[in-house]
């Protein structure tokens, strides 16, 4: 037992070593200690302003604790504690298998700009040449891509960048022959939905060394298409009326989280907004005089001014005069814990789709904008109509939102009034 024990010291002492040769002693700790400690104060509340679990949050607490800890009986740079060899040495020494709670953190700091990279993966330690990292650096800025896709990008790049490589191919030199090469061989295996988002991300990549940067002399990324899919298109999933029905009927205003709720499924229902535009649509955005919403920041990137229905108007107003929480945000729904920032589109779908499955509906948020879509077809809207409501690039992502119109089609194919 000694000598396992001695074994064990030496194995620390020699890691201790090692670590303190590559990032040396700060000459004082103290602004190091008072800032981590403000960063993990910041994260636990923005988690609450994001509704994590009470489980969530308290389990990541106590961990977060544990790590200040830690850090406190050592010496560290700021920029030291948030790296993959501190990581392991505190697994090491708390005996943990995983520590999301400290890659969460680090995640939180570096988009807050504190940090120059969040605590990597291992496996998505990767380096590439200053082309795909300039490329990477511009995508999420001028995208504001997330730091999970920017990591999925690069994987697929890193991949791509290994099979030029090993087929001695220059980037100047680039045909689409290369790239169809590339991805008959690196998507072997994955879901027709994968393969679409890989070669998504590579066509973004393909139009920046084209368009932005001129290195190779054609516009590659209108070639990048999948093969062609025939008969598995899924239809639309729309709710029927009766489903509509027992929706609204189940909702409830018991309390001040039912009653956002239910503002939210006006939204999404009756102007088939997406829980994106939901969750940015501003004070500022809202004129109940006219009876009007507009929505400044749609996908497509097109502003639009749509009608409000009465009863819309009133759900709003009741939330807003009932239960909005007093913020300086001008978002107008927001989180009901401190500090009270406005709510993300992935909290947006997940209440609307919780109060859809608690009336029996194996349903998500966005069937109710298909829904929506599938009203306006039945109104007598024309499909361009359709597709400026809906704030769609092109008429084919409307089309996909369309299902067949059986009743419309008896009637002119029959010539029955239904």
């Amino acid at each position: 037992m000694l000598d396992m024990l001695d074994r064990k010291a030496r194995e620390l002492i020699e890691c201790l070593d090692r670590w303190f040769r590559e990032h040396g002693y700060p000459q004082d700790d103290t602004a190091v200690l008072h800032d981590l400690e403000q960063a993990i104060g910041d994260y636990l509340l923005w988690m609450r302003s994001k509704e994590y679990s009470s489980k969530t949050i308290e389990g990541y607490k106590q961990q977060l604790n544990q790590f200040f800890g830690f850090i406190k009986i050592r010496r560290f740079t700021w920029e030291g504690i948030f790296t993959l060899d501190t990581l392991k040495w505190f697994q090491k020494v708390r005996a943990l298998k995983s520590a999301p709670a400290l890659r969460g953190l680090s995640r939180y700091i570096f988009e807050q700009g504190k940090i120059r990279q969040p605590i990597p993966k291992r496996a998505s330690q990767i380096d590439l040449p200053d082309i795909y990292e300039e490329y990477l650096a511009y995508h999420k800025q001028s995208r504001q891509v997330p730091y999970g896709q920017i990591r999925s990008i690069r994987r697929v790049l890193a991949s791509f960048h290994d099979y030029l490589e090993k087929s001695k191919i220059n980037l100047s030199h680039l045909r689409i022959e290369h790239v169809d090469a590339f991805l008959a061989e690196f998507n072997v295996g994955f879901s027709q939905d994968t393969k679409r988002t890989y070669r998504s991300y590579l066509r973004g990549f393909l139009s920046y060394l084209y368009q932005d940067r001129r290195i190779i002399k054609m516009d590659l990324a209108p070639l990048v298409v999948g093969a062609p899919l025939f008969a598995q298109a899924k239809p639309p999933k729309f709710l029927r009326p009766h489903e509509v029905e027992k929706l609204f009927a189940g909702l409830r205003l018991s309390s001040a989280n039912d009653i956002r709720t239910y503002a939210m499924v006006h939204l999404a229902y009756f102007l088939g907004l997406r829980p994106a535009e939901i969750s940015k649509i501003s004070l500022d955005d809202i004129s109940f005089s006219r009876a009007e919403l507009t929505l400044r920041d749609r996908k497509s990137n097109n502003p639009i001014k749509l009608p409000l229905p009465e009863h819309t108007i009133k759900v709003i107003a009741a939330y807003l005069i009932g239960v909005r929480p007093n913020s300086k945000y001008r978002a107008i729904f927001l989180s009901f814990h401190p500090p009270h920032g406005p709510v993300s589109p992935g909290v947006v779908g997940h209440h609307i789709t919780a109060c859809m499955r608690q009336v029996g509906l194996s349903s998500s948020a966005y069937w109710l904008r298909h829904t929506y879509a599938q009203n306006l077809l039945e109104a007598g809207a024309s499909i361009y109509e359709i597709k400026e409501m809906m704030g769609h690039d092109s008429i084919e992502s409307t089309r996909k939102y369309l299902s067949i119109h059986i009743q419309l089609m008896r009637e002119v194919l029959f010539d029955e009034t239904l």
